[in-house]
């Protein structure tokens, strides 16, 4: 299945709904809009993650939320996972990853956009 997302965003928050699989083939669709998302949104202080729609997420797409974690923590912005299916609920708990996606930011200086970032995507 492929990977359909959705973003409304205000100048302080974001949502970005999450449609179909969040694997292999599409968490770099995931991880680019996030990305092109906090470089045109520098006031953003909030991304909530909608997974209402999700129906599959594999290591990749775990990865992928990590790599997420780590751009937004970095510029000083909340993640927020709302609307948890099963299926991601149990990934997140055996994986024992969900307090730290979600803890917050240490990090409040905004980074420009043209500044380098570890990782793929």
């Amino acid at each position: 299945m492929n990977l359909i997302l959705d973003l409304d965003a205000t100048a302080r928050s974001a949502t970005l709904r999450i449609d179909g699989d969040l694997d292999f083939a599409t968490t770099r669709e995931l991880t680019a809009t996030v990305t092109e998302l906090l470089r045109d949104q520098p006031a953003l202080r909030h991304l909530h993650l909608d997974f209402a729609d999700l129906t599959f997420c594999d290591s990749v797409g775990l990865s992928g939320l990590l790599l997420v974690r780590r751009r937004t923590a970095r510029v000083g912005i909340q993640l927020h996972l709302a609307n948890r299916p099963g299926h991601l609920e149990r990934i997140l708990d055996v994986t024992g990853i969900l307090e730290h996606l979600t803890s917050r930011p240490e990090v409040t200086t905004r980074r420009g956009p043209g500044q380098a970032d570890e990782g793929t995507g």
